[in-house]
């Protein structure tokens, strides 16, 4: 029979986590096979640490991992998964708005289709304001557009994945991990799963606009070089728009159609035109070679502090 771990990181959630642990456990209680979670904690600096240690006390189900500081929401996702030993792995938030009572229907769905991933699509998104689901609309479309890999539109990281997936997920080296486009990227058989995406139970997002836009920027280089081949293109534009400007005011100074001589606005124009092409190159360039420097770092992605595991099966 498989075994199921649920991939739970978090971060600061201590308005929440005692009730999305209750509502994880009931469901964990009841299924038809054994399951275990695994908590990462991402370096919380309230009470989420003691909280953690608790649930793990009363529970030898729950094996918790604590980060050393806080390292993101992908580096958390990464470490559940490398120290998952289960047959299958469901990944989800704390927050609640991936509810867990979905995860029998998300078990069943595997089974019917013989998938190895079952990854969610939000149909709608509830509690989210409208400039958040326009941009994430968006953001899907246009990685959709860049990349040479097809992502599905509106999924994010609540997802199943099996154990083949798993193994081939722990081969990949690079540490900017973009883990929801890495796992289309292996391939296998995947499949959607629609569910509303409820409004948080309690706390604060931790994915502010700042977040979401450096996340984005993270996806685009590491799923793209569309961008730089952009970046060719508008320099090229700028060289044909120099050209033609060139040509329009030598001859409108022989012909006598331009007044260039005597003024400014073309010039400025010019220059701020020239300059934003290179400035926007230049800028593009350097977030690749910062991708590359820190790529040849090869510092680790996450350091442990300590490892809760009152379950043996989910040593690693």
């Amino acid at each position: 029979m498989s075994t199921l771990s649920i991939i739970i990181p978090c971060y600061n959630e201590e308005a929440v986590i005692m009730e999305s642990y209750r509502r994880t456990k009931a469901v964990v209680d009841n299924l038809p096979i054994h399951a275990t979670i695994i908590y990462v904690n991402d370096g919380s600096t309230d009470r989420t640490r003691e909280l953690l240690n608790g649930i793990a006390a009363a529970d030898a189900r729950v094996s918790i991992i604590h980060f050393s500081r806080n390292f993101g929401h992908q580096p958390a996702v990464t470490a559940g998964i490398h120290h998952c030993r289960a047959d299958l792995a469901i990944i989800m938030d704390a927050d609640l708005q991936d509810p867990p009572e979905l995860i029998p229907d998300i078990l069943a769905l595997r089974e019917k289709e013989a998938a190895n991933v079952v990854y969610c699509v939000r149909s709608s998104r509830k509690g989210d304001q409208l400039f958040k689901r326009a941009t994430a609309k968006a953001f899907y479309r246009l990685m959709n557009a860049m990349s040479v890999v097809q992502f599905p539109l509106d999924a994010g990281d609540f997802r199943l994945i099996d154990r083949k997936v798993m193994n081939e997920f722990g081969r990949l080296k690079e540490h900017g991990k973009y883990i929801r486009g890495l796992i289309s990227w292996i391939g296998f058989k995947q499949v959607p799963f629609y569910y509303r995406h409820e409004a948080r139970a309690a706390g604060t997002t931790k994915y502010p606009l700042s977040k979401m836009i450096r996340f984005a920027t993270l996806a685009l280089v590491y799923f793209s070089n569309k961008p730089l081949r952009l970046a060719m293109g508008l320099g090229f534009t700028a060289v044909v728009v120099g050209l033609i400007l060139t040509v329009w005011f030598a001859l409108g100074k022989i012909y006598g159609f331009s007044h260039a001589e005597s003024g400014w606005t073309s010039t400025i124009t010019i220059i701020t035109f020239f300059g934003g092409v290179q400035l926007l190159t230049v800028g593009m360039l350097g977030h690749y070679i910062g991708v590359l420097f820190d790529e040849v770092k090869a510092r680790p992605e996450y350091i442990i502090d300590e490892l809760v595991q009152p379950d043996k099966e989910d040593e690693a």
